[in-house]
């Protein structure tokens, strides 16, 4: 099995070497094809006002000066495009990808490329018990992403569809997995910090709102907050089929 390793974090992240790992475990033909800087929150873009610069780092090991869009299309149409991949694995995601995440993360929206080009595809993200960089704990995902991987594809997906893998910052000695709808997060309005630069001039850092005390149950956010791996199924396709009928009533 050939398998495609990508990210938002960058071509140097922590939860890259995790989860090439993980990948390690399920087959000896892996290939990374990812971002050279971070790209967290650029969602699903691709970049057509400037160039994509490729550099090769090593034996099946390149960096896409681009977003993990630009990344996946480099490698199924031009790296791998004599041999692509049978399975992308994007992530692991410093941080978990859940609810209304999913739209903003290039976690999730690599692994969506992938399905579009009709490659089964999986994201995978932790939530961190300590976000200070170098001592972020992949552990959980090193631990059990091999093993959810292989569940998975041993499970026929309908087409349009990838799987969204999220892991607790801690795990017990064997996490429940929950297979979870995805949840809706609520933050309120987003924090956005004033600051003045040496020169004085204004900018802006972008933050989190509160999140709800207790989310829905059989959600991923409800899943990963006690503990369990959440794995949720997503599709392509963003039609809200209820309201068709209703709108064709009324503008057919």
């Amino acid at each position: 099995m050939r398998i495609l390793l990508t990210n938002d974090d960058g071509i140097e992240a922590a939860g890259l070497a995790a989860l090439a790992d993980v990948a390690a475990e399920l087959s000896d033909d892996v290939w990374t094809v990812a971002p050279a800087e971070e790209q967290s929150g650029t969602g699903h873009s691709l970049t057509l006002t400037a160039p994509i610069r490729l550099r090769q780092l090593g034996p099946r090991r390149f960096a896409v000066r681009g977003t993990p869009t630009d990344a996946v299309m480099m490698a199924i149409g031009h790296v791998m495009k004599d041999a692509p991949p049978d399975l992308i694995l994007s992530g692991v995601n410093r941080g978990p990808n859940m609810a209304e995440d999913v739209t903003y993360s290039g976690t999730v929206s690599a692994a969506m490329e992938g399905c579009l080009a009709g490659i089964r595809a999986v994201a995978l993200s932790q939530a961190m018990a300590d976000y200070t960089v170098g001592r972020e704990d992949f552990g959980p995902a090193r631990q059990f992403g091999a093993g959810i991987v292989r569940r998975l594809l041993a499970v026929d997906w309908p087409a349009g569809v990838l799987m969204n893998v999220n892991f607790p910052a801690r795990v017990t000695a064997d996490p429940p997995v929950v297979v979870a709808a995805q949840g809706f997060r609520d933050y309120g309005n987003i924090r956005i910090d004033a600051r003045v630069d040496p020169r004085g001039f204004p900018y802006y850092w972008f933050g989190y709102g509160r999140e709800m005390a207790d989310p829905a149950r059989e959600t991923d956010l409800h899943a990963v907050r006690n503990g369990a791996i959440a794995v949720t199924p997503l599709h392509l396709d963003l039609t809200h089929t209820a309201t068709l009928a209703a709108l064709r009533g009324v503008l057919a």
